[in-house]
């Protein structure tokens, strides 16, 4: 075997094996950007360092939110009593997709990064709402941890413009 086929066998097999990574970080991420919001369901609740989904019929406050174009939450900053199970209600004013995901600002910074290395990764979880241009979407939440957590849109480009906000607990 020459070493210019040599070489392309080894382009070749290189290739393959990140795009089948590539693949395998989308999957095991699941599917959600876009696709109908599953119901609640109690059985499946995990807690988190920052709280757990709620059922939204039974959230005790409905918080209205928009996104928009600026790459900004409005509001960016909002404030919740401890154990308080809130109804996020999200509003895209934009003309392009963006989502809000809640959780620690370390794990959205990492959530970002991989975000820009895999930009069509879809997921589906309760703390993450994906909301298409001129419509709207809801999740629930019970933050029954106190202090300060975030929220950002990890599309790529979105979370570096500034597209965050923060939710503290007291």
């Amino acid at each position: 075997m020459s070493n210019a086929v040599r070489t392309k066998l080894k382009v070749w097999v290189l290739g393959g094996g990140l795009m089948l990574a590539a693949i395998g970080q989308a999957w095991a991420h699941g599917d959600g950007h876009g696709h109908p919001r599953k119901a609640f369901d109690p059985a499946a609740v995990e807690d988190t360092p920052f709280g757990k989904a709620a059922d939204p019929a039974k959230a005790s406050r409905v918080i209205r939110m928009t996104m928009d174009d600026r790459m900004r939450f409005t509001p960016s900053v909002v404030e919740v009593r401890l154990g308080e199970s809130v109804r996020f209600e999200l509003a895209n004013r934009g003309k392009v997709l963006h989502e809000m995901v809640l959780g620690t600002a370390a794990d959205l910074a990492r959530h970002a990064e991989l975000m820009k290395k895999f930009p069509d990764m879809e997921h589906d979880e309760p703390n993450m709402l994906h909301v298409k241009p001129g419509q709207s979407g809801e999740f629930a939440w019970t933050f029954d941890k106190p202090g300060t957590f975030a929220f950002a849109c990890l599309i790529p480009g979105h979370f570096e413009a500034g597209m965050s906000g923060r939710v503290v607990v007291r």
